[in-house]
């Protein structure tokens, strides 16, 4: 596999933001083309060398078993494999298995993983300063990405930004926010959204399997209204509804511009426009969950651009961080000035917060973003895959669509259960995808945005062939062997 995405820069002050003392030391352009020899085996198609999991996951499924709190990780029979190596879209496990990976590790690797740029920036930043503080006397590096992430949000110069770890975090921070700014302490969210799992995110969560265990501390006050794929009066009308009934006490609508973990839902033209008004209308604030879509996932930097609807708070993270934990609740400076001035001690802050090295390799994602065309990438190669794989899926019963907008799809099945068991299906076969929807009837493809031509031929040629092998094929079979 080639060690380089294409062109390797040489680190610069302008591309590394390091200063003059480090970006001119010798030995660095070397240091960078060495680092990736490690990954030079690694093959650009998936290599079964035994059958998955083979024996050194099994090993250490049972370490893990033997450390780890119970729920934590799924061990089962034919899954997980123990990831050891990634490149670009391959990944490398325990028992030197080779796979092509559709997920993008839960949509993170949007740039592929190592990116050489991206890790040159991690380990640079590592070698001056690893730790800072963040609130108190913060690293430089927060300031330079808070300024880089500023530019590319709907509010330009007038963003004001709270940094954080985690999208659960950036969602609290939006609660929050939506808390000061409104007096008004109640949330509606839509059915099938997934916006975290700690305590106050919670409360916009929709699945109840996660919300039971926990329901005496969840925050009593939140409401779910269908969320509006095609047709999307019924949806608008009980959101105009609960709205009404909850007699101005609600403070935030947060919505995903599309459902991720309820299987890549995309929904109807015109909904996110007429959420915006009904919101405003009732005096809250709108949150947009684009902590999976944002960044160039969905054709754009931000699905919101779709229908053009800016909203009130935003929410981002997964491939903000380039690999690394961070994500970010930002908003315009009226609205998130509803914090107060800091007196010395803030009201929501955590000790990594803007965390240097996840700055660092923030910001060496935002450029390569940009520079090599992720989003254009995914609009264009998203489009050729979805109809291909479309026509390629026709033949076979079971399939009921591949929706979702750039390289973000979700091809949903009939059976409960099918999305799980073609995760099982295509694992053996070389492709990592993960399953979604409520039942767990929808494969959910996010894959880095660097599959090459072949890649994603033999992407659709395997998903084919596991989709093939657990639904019923048609009597005209016109799916490839």
């Amino acid at each position: 596999m080639s060690k380089v995405y294409g062109r390797l820069p040489a680190l610069s002050r302008a591309g590394s933001h390091l200063p003059d003392s480090h970006a001119s030391k010798p030995g660095v352009a070397m240091d960078l083309t060495s680092s990736f020899s490690d990954l030079d085996d690694l093959p650009d198609q998936p290599r079964i060398r035994v059958p998955p999991p083979g024996p050194e996951t099994r090993a250490l499924a049972q370490r893990l078993q033997g450390v780890e709190s119970q729920n934590v990780t799924y061990l089962g029979q034919q899954f997980p494999v123990f990831w050891r190596r990634a490149h670009r879209a391959m990944v490398e496990d325990a028992d030197g298995n080779v796979y092509l990976d559709l997920t993008g590790a839960f949509g993170v690797a949007v740039a592929g993983h190592t990116h050489p740029r991206i890790t040159a920036a991690i380990r640079e930043q590592a070698g001056v300063l690893p730790h800072g503080m963040g609130d108190i006397h913060p690293p430089v590096k927060k300031v330079e990405l808070l300024e880089a992430l500023a530019a590319l949000l709907p509010w330009k110069e007038d963003s004001r930004i709270t940094l954080a770890n985690s999208g659960s975090e950036a969602v609290e921070v939006a609660l929050k926010t939506a808390l000061l700014a409104t007096g008004q302490p109640e949330v509606v969210a839509f059915q099938g959204g997934y916006h975290g799992l700690t305590v106050g995110s919670l409360a916009a969560t929709a699945r109840e399997d996660f919300r039971d265990p926990f329901r005496p501390r969840i925050y009593p006050g939140g409401s779910f209204v269908p969320f509006g794929q095609a047709p999307m009066d019924e949806a608008l009308q009980a959101l105009e509804r609960t709205l009404a009934e909850r007699g101005g006490q609600v403070g935030a609508v947060i919505v995903e511009p599309i459902q991720g973990r309820a299987g890549v839902r995309v929904p109807a033209e015109g909904f996110l426009t007429r959420v915006a008004e009904l919101t405003r209308e009732a005096g809250a604030l709108l949150i947009f969950d684009e902590i999976f879509t944002g960044f160039g996932r969905t054709g754009r930097c931000f699905a919101l651009e779709a229908e053009g609807v800016v909203p009130d708070l935003i929410c981002v993270g997964k491939a903000l961080g380039g690999g690394l934990p961070l994500s970010a609740c930002a908003g315009p400076r009226h609205v998130m000035d509803a914090w107060p001035r800091s007196g010395g001690e803030a009201l929501h802050t955590s000790t990594f917060l803007g965390h240097p090295l996840a700055c660092a390799s923030a910001l060496a994602f935002l450029e390569v973003l940009e520079e090599e065309g992720l989003a254009d990438y995914a609009r264009r190669e998203g489009a050729v895959f979805q109809a291909e794989l479309t026509r390629e899926l026709s033949a076979i019963q079971g399939v009921r669509e591949v929706r979702g907008r750039g390289f973000f799809l979700g091809v949903e099945l009939e059976e409960a259960g099918a999305g799980v068991a073609v995760m099982a299906a295509a694992l053996r076969r070389g492709v990592l995808v993960l399953p979604a929807g409520d039942r767990g009837e929808v494969v959910e493809l996010s894959p880095p945005l660097v599959l090459s031509a072949e890649q994603q031929v033999t992407a659709r040629q395997i998903l084919v062939k596991a989709i093939q092998e657990v639904c019923r094929p048609a009597a005209d079979p016109g799916v490839r062997p």
